[in-house]
């Protein structure tokens, strides 16, 4: 008998679906294999909205270790027979419901994919977004989520020492909560997720399972407006133990590290649990497995067969293991006192087979499980946009000189620009004692353990441009991650990413994904950093509105030399301080989607602009001149514009700033436009008075062709004055620091 609409609901396959899973079957399927199909075949586990467009990716390299998509995390040999692991995800709808819980287990899932693939986590990041803080809700859902975030990283002993936070209306009601893990592994030593070898066991190790997340990768990944059904939904966010987490991380490496011969492979349970884990290791392995769920160990009395094979209780891991080391396995497990569990066996087909004490309850097919319908629609421009992207911000007056300061302070305590030391002070970002730049500055820097090299990670994405226009915001999140990267002198060399978007099946919401992609694609491939892993988040609206379209790019940078690595802040008294790229006169369009024309006429509207070539070339300037021992300090103008940047450095360093450089053209854009490919350093006094330093930074920039332009100098004590503006840095400091 064919199944009734609320059968599909509950696994949000679409009738038409349900049709093309009896064709392919031949028959119609069972009940756990209706909700095993439900999950593999959603956006969460199946892409199948996505898949289609990731053909734009550049995805290889000669230090690429892995094909995207084919493991839990993608990898990057940094030499000396090491590599980084890293991906980034979503845990956005369990978030909106329960916040700190959905961002806790959010850090969990994506740890357990690091840990999946034999490395170790080193490093934690992420990427928020939430509706206005002044909105009580809101505030709530911000305050869960960093709580969930700290409580669970700390707990792990992983520093969490990045990430980036952005408060827009469109959030309301649907925060995005991604979190970013980065590992270091020995490259001959890395795991992968596959089922190989007939009669090798299964292993279900780590945590008991129960009812938490049932329907989390088919119900709350792909569906709309998760404020709708809270109450519905609470059940299908997980629980985590951060505790547990941690002997299993250990284990899972000291498994890795020292019997990797006990082992073919090595997987996560996340989204879809049993059933996501073991289908998917079978299709990597080219085999199939038989389970038997009267041996999974369970917290909860009575659980059905569909519960156990969807259940998404966190902390496990699917060990496979050569079948003459399980005592080993198991003995290894024991002793940090973990439960390890024979569920079942590699079989040599291409079916996996579920038994619940010998009654067969599913057959799946594997290959029809991993093969779910794609779509490849004709995205329509979205109407609003047309409006928005004619608007001329030469229409409006320009900024009084004499607003100029009071506009300065205003803009540094907006949200999007205020200091976020109030969340990252929850974090503990030194722990394993291996970071060298922690959070607050343009990114992340960390020691790769036992070489003195250093790796630089950031997350980024300026959602409002991705709204104006998706391609060239998809672009500027590249580049402006790959910036945050160079200014700290190390080399872009990867990149992980988050698809966050609305609903697909609305052709303006698949316009915005496919242009974010074509730019997110082009501009890795300009910069040389390809796409090694990712995710996608769909379905996120609320009220029928779709969030604003929000690629989160988590960027990967190598120095060989991690003493040499720069910071953002102004440093030594008499340097003075230049503008690499775009001049300091600009024209009104840069005004276009910038905090401030939201802020002070009260406007999301324009259309931006990004030159990839420039691009490449400062960051190539940036390099160039920090090798040759030029420069003190570098931090790129992003959100707020020159005016903010030049301020955030002189607050990050308690130096104040003169500037010398004639602001010209309109005020309002030349102090607070945000034209993209722009850096400002310092250099040395000393260097500069020898005229040595100065001439050869303009040369380099001559010949490398990127603009350059004298701003002025750091001064030692609270002045700071550049065009109009003149104030000190307290107030500057009060501003900046006074939101969260």
């Amino acid at each position: 008998m064919p199944v009734d609409q609320e059968a599909l609901d509950a696994v949000a396959l679409s009738r038409e679906e349900y049709a093309v899973l009896v064709q392919r079957l031949g028959r119609e399927p069972l009940e756990v294999e209706l909700g095993m199909f439900g999950s593999l075949w959603s956006e969460h586990c199946g892409y199948k909205n996505s898949r289609p467009l990731f053909s734009y990716f550049p995805t290889g390299g000669d230090q690429i270790l892995t094909k995207v998509g084919a493991e839990n995390a993608g990898a990057i040999d940094i030499g000396d027979g090491r590599c980084v692991v890293m991906k980034v995800e979503s845990h956005n709808h369990p978030s909106a419901i329960e916040p700190h819980e959905g961002a806790a287990t959010g850090v969990g899932g994506i740890v357990r994919d690091i840990f999946a693939m034999g490395a170790y986590p080193v490093a934690i990041l992420d990427s928020l977004r939430f509706g206005p803080p002044d909105d009580p809700q809101n505030r709530y859902l911000f305050d869960g989520v960093v709580g969930g975030i700290g409580g669970y990283g700390n707990c792990l002993g992983i520093p969490t020492v990045g990430g980036e936070i952005f408060f827009a209306e469109a959030y309301n009601g649907n925060p995005l909560v991604n979190a970013m893990c980065v590992g270091i592994a020995e490259t001959a030593k890395l795991l992968s997720a596959r089922a190989t070898g007939e009669g090798n066991p299964l292993l279900l190790v780590g945590a008991d399972t129960g009812r938490d997340g049932i329907h989390g990768a088919s119900g709350l990944a792909s569906r709309t407006d998760p404020e709708a059904r809270f109450e519905e939904m609470r059940p299908a966010v997980q629980v985590g133990n951060p505790f547990m987490e941690k002997l299993l991380m250990e284990a899972c490496f000291e498994l890795a590290s020292e019997h990797r011969d006990w082992i073919v492979g090595l997987q996560d349970l996340g989204a879809a649990g049993l059933t996501s884990s073991v289908v998917e290791c079978c299709a990597k392995g080219d085999s199939g497995a038989v389970l038997e769920l009267a041996k999974v160990p369970r917290r909860e009395e009575g659980m059905r067969p569909y519960e156990i094979m969807l259940s998404e209780s966190q902390e496990r891991m699917l060990v496979i293991a050569k079948r003459e080391h399980v005592d080993d396995v198991a003995a290894l497990f024991r002793r940090w006192e973990l439960h390890c569990e024979e569920i079942g066996q590699v079989t040599g087909g291409d079916e996996v087979v579920i038994l619940d004490s010998g009654h067969e309850v599913a057959r799946v097919p594997v290959q029809i499980a991993t093969d779910p319908p794609q779509y490849r629609r004709r995205g329509v421009r979205p109407a609003e946009l047309l409006e928005l992207n004619q608007f001329n911000p030469a229409s409006l007056p320009d900024l009084a000189p004499a607003d100029a300061t009071a506009t300065l302070l205003r803009l540094l305590a907006r949200p999007n620009i205020a200091s976020k030391r109030g969340v990252f002070r929850q974090y503990d970002h030194q722990v394993l004692n291996n970071t060298v730049v922690g959070p607050g500055g343009d990114a992340a820097v960390l020691r790769v353990p036992g070489t003195g090299r250093g790796i630089a990670i950031t997350t980024d994405c300026n959602p409002r441009l991705c709204y104006l226009d998706p391609y060239t915001g998809g672009a500027v999140a590249v580049a402006e991650a790959a910036r945050n990267v160079v200014c700290t002198g190390a080399t872009p060399v990867a990149v992980t990413d988050c698809l966050n978007f609305g609903n697909p099946e609305k052709l303006e919401v698949y316009y915005t994904l496919e242009h974010a992609i074509r730019g997110i694609a082009d501009a890795c491939a300009a910069f040389a950093t390809p796409v090694v892993s990712g995710n996608v988040s769909l379905y996120n609206e609320t009220a029928g509105r779709p969030i604003y379209p929000t690629p989160v790019i988590g960027m990967l940078g190598l120095m060989d030399d991690v003493s040499k690595h720069l910071k953002s802040a102004f440093s030594t008294p008499d340097a003075t301080a230049w503008l690499l790229g775009q001049p300091l006169r600009q024209p009104a369009a840069t005004l276009g989607g910038s905090e401030y024309l939201e802020a002070v006429h009260g406007q999301v509207a324009g259309l931006p602009t990004v030159d990839l070539s420039a691009e490449k070339r400062l960051h190539d300037l940036v390099l160039r001149a920090h090798a040759e021992g030029l420069l003190l300090s570098a931090h790129d103008c992003a959100e707020g514009g020159l005016a903010v940047a030049l301020a955030e450095k002189a607050i990050l360093g308690g130096l104040g700033f003169e500037g010398s450089a004639e602001v010209a053209g309109r005020l309002d854009a030349a102090l607070f436009g945000e034209a993209q490919g722009r850096i400002i350093v310092t250099i040395a006094p000393d260097v500069f008075r020898q005229g040595g330093g100065a001439a050869r930074l303009q040369d380099l920039a001559a010949e490398i062709g990127v603009p350059l332009t004298r701003l002025g100098k750091v001064v030692p004590g609270a002045a700071f004055s550049f065009g109009p503006i003149a104030t000190s840095i307290d107030p500057l400091r009060e501003a900046y620091e006074a939101l969260l």
